[in-house]
């Protein structure tokens, strides 16, 4: 089902290697990661916990929580500002960082300032593949759809980007990767020092929509609700939607990863943090206008920033909640990553860990996603 968009806040980052030992958890098989990007400053809220028994197994004292002011982190930014998380977490005090892009996020995941995020899959791949796979696992998807390529009126086809600007979040970040791959497919080449035919410019996704108002940048391939704002505010118009690039108009855009280290001590506490992730999408799939009503809202506090009901019904038209990380897009992710010289080709085997996701959507009556 469509539903939501998203607003993310960048930070251009470069990854460095970090090794983070691989650890094992019972009968659970561990993919791990790491990486490290250009350290982010995030804006962090503590929730003291609320009251109640605590879950059997080993409960964590905390769960510090990454995730983006972005329409299409309508999991996280619904489940944090309702109060479903902390009600699940029971005795572990939730702590919240809001973030502006993926790279800069994974940064604070393996350096130890977080313990698990709402991440694009670019990201939480690059921060595998180039910590030799250590630190991080994706045990769940949170969003799908949701990003688009605006450019200025005057722009109808790809033969007219030539020369041109065209901005997204974050080198390296899950619409960089698109932006890049996609622009090699039209014949354009990139460099990632912002060389070549097309500029290809990392901003904040605010000052995208200002640059874009001035008439500085020509477009931008950005998530939701920023589509919707370069559109409706910055009167561009689509020139690609990426749905239309993805077999059935699937490819995911969030993902939930937690740091291996924590997924080993405190299973438990991940299992809760699945649950009120599941009980999350299902209301917001069966409430959508409560939905966008309640993750506006929050938008605004977190950011400052509002945004118009026009904007987020139009976000929530391109894209939807999941459970399913889609398994099988990964590699296409990878392969784009590898052709834009973000990285270099490996296995994908041990970056997913879906038992506990599909033993808490079975618990919850609900189907289980993919495994591959």
């Amino acid at each position: 089902m469509p539903r939501s968009g998203k607003s993310p806040l960048a930070l251009s980052t470069v990854f460095s290697l970090r090794s983070v030992a691989a650890l094992a958890i019972g009968a659970l098989t561990l993919g791990v990661t790491s990486a490290c990007a250009h350290a982010s400053t995030g804006t962090t809220t503590t929730t003291t916990s609320a009251t109640g028994t605590a879950a059997a197994g080993t409960a964590a004292s905390s769960l510090r929580l990454g995730y983006f002011a972005n329409v299409t982190h309508s999991t996280a930014i619904a489940e944090v500002a309702n109060g479903t998380l902390q009600k699940d977490l029971g005795s572990t005090k939730l702590a919240t960082t809001i973030y502006t892009a993926g790279p800069a996020e994974m940064t604070a995941l393996l350096g130890g300032q977080l313990d698990a995020a709402y991440v694009g899959p670019s990201s939480a791949l690059s921060a595998w593949t180039k910590s030799d796979k250590q630190g991080l696992t994706i045990i769940a998807g949170a969003e799908t759809g949701g990003a688009e390529l605006v450019v200025d009126p005057s722009i109808t086809t790809a033969a007219q980007l030539k020369g041109t600007t065209i901005a997204d979040p974050q080198l390296g970040n899950t619409q960089d990767v698109a932006l890049r791959y996609w622009l090699k497919e039209q014949g354009y080449s990139t460099t990632l020092q912002g060389g070549g035919q097309v500029t290809v410019q990392p901003e904040a996704n605010s000052t995208t929509l200002t640059l874009f108002k001035e008439g500085k940048i020509q477009g931008a391939w950005v998530p939701e609700p920023w589509a919707s704002r370069l559109v409706l505010e910055g009167k561009g118009h689509v020139l690609v939607d990426e749905k239309t690039l993805w077999p059935g108009g699937q490819f995911a855009t969030t993902n939930l990863v937690v740091s291996n280290t924590y997924l080993a001590a405190h299973p438990q506490t991940v299992a809760e943090l699945l649950d009120s992730q599941i009980t999350t999408n299902s209301w917001i799939l069966a409430n959508p206008a409560a939905a966008q009503t309640l993750i506006s809202g929050a938008i605004k506090k977190l950011t400052g920033s509002t945004i118009t009901a026009a904007e987020i019904q139009r976000s929530w038209s391109e894209e939807s909640v999941t459970n399913d990380p889609l398994v099988s897009s990964l590699s296409e992710e990878l392969a784009h990553a590898v052709s834009d010289g973000l990285l270099k080709n490996t296995s994908l085997t041990g970056i997913f860990n879906l038992t506990l996701l599909n033993q808490e959507l079975t618990k919850a009556g609900q189907s289980t996603v993919p495994t591959s």
